[in-house]
């Protein structure tokens, strides 16, 4: 786990002044807009950490993932005086994080204290862990990992939008940014099926465990394994992980550069979904004793050849 974390903040670090190198003269309504989404993030930060550390509940920063891009994105529309493209992606995040919001909300995360509210398991057992075993040094983590770097990361995947511009450009749409537009939405709709059946399997297990009838299959084996689960053992962290990269390619299409500095956002995302299911995988092969096999037959986000053939030949 150390080192997972060691190796996110030195990404952090180094993975700006790359995308600094990449694009180093950007024009000064682009500066606006990263030097507005960057204070708003260190702001924002600062609040969850202040948050988390006087209620103990360090699920603050859960509480605005699908939230603060909305916000961010929107400005940036703002500072462009609405051109369309910013508009289309504004629109596109805005359905993102509605949908996210609504499955976050409905597992009791959000409350009228908005401080209050559910907690992400994980962060009471990796509180666990001997590397946090004082005070100091899970105010530390909070601090840095949890508030700032995850603040930074929800800013940092939005940067496209930034990059969507080019010197003279009026921002209109064309049938690239419509393609990837697209492309963004059938991933958010296969999350939105996964999250679904997650949602209806969880659900279902508790009712036969409070009657007393988890008795039966595919229930007692603890987990989520049916549908897209069958596919690979993570369809939501893989489809959130492809709406970003796709959501990166709007400023492909605006400016032609396959390779610019808004690439840094989906590339931390992708690191911290690799840590994070590590975490969630060790978590659960030790809670269900099927796990370990569920791990050995399925995927974790890319289905291989020989799962598609079989899907489809069911």
């Amino acid at each position: 786990m150390l080192k997972t974390i060691v190796l996110l903040i030195t990404a952090l670090l180094v993975m700006p002044l790359i995308a600094f190198y990449l694009d180093p003269n950007l024009i000064p309504m682009q500066w606006e807009m990263l030097v507005w989404g960057g204070y708003s993030a260190l702001s924002v930060a600062a609040i969850c950490f202040v948050l988390a550390e006087l209620t103990g509940n360090c699920s603050q920063v859960d509480k605005i993932w699908s939230i603060a891009p909305l916000i961010y994105v929107w400005e940036y529309a703002h500072i462009s005086n609405y051109q369309p493209r910013f508009i289309l992606m504004a629109v596109v995040v805005s359905l993102w994080g509605i949908r996210l919001t609504y499955n976050f909300s409905r597992r009791g995360a959000y409350s009228w204290k908005f401080w209050a509210g559910e907690e992400d398991y994980r962060w009471e057992v990796l509180r666990q862990n001997p590397l946090f075993n004082s005070r100091l040094k899970w105010s530390l983590f909070n601090l840095f990992f949890i508030s700032f770097y995850q603040n930074i990361l929800i800013w940092l995947i939005t940067l496209p939008a930034i990059y969507a511009f080019k010197s003279g450009d009026s921002g209109e749409i064309g049938w690239k940014e419509m393609a990837v537009a697209v492309t963004v939405l059938v991933f958010l709709c296969i999350e939105t099926i996964a999250d679904q059946q997650q949602w209806n399997f969880q659900n279902e297990k508790h009712r036969r465990i409070r009657d007393g009838k988890n008795t039966e299959l595919p229930y007692t084996k603890g987990f989520v394994h049916l549908g897209l689960w069958s596919v690979v053992r993570h369809p939501n962290y893989a489809s959130e992980q492809s709406i970003w990269i796709t959501f990166y390619f709007f400023s492909v299409a605006a400016t032609g550069n396959w390779l610019n500095g808004s690439l840094v956002g989906a590339v931390l995302l992708v690191l911290l979904f690799q840590g994070s299911a590590d975490f969630s995988e060790g978590i659960s092969m030790k809670k269900y004793a099927a796990y370990e096999d569920y791990i050995r037959t399925t995927p974790r986000f890319v289905p291989g050849l020989k799962k598609i053939i079989s899907i489809f030949s069911r």
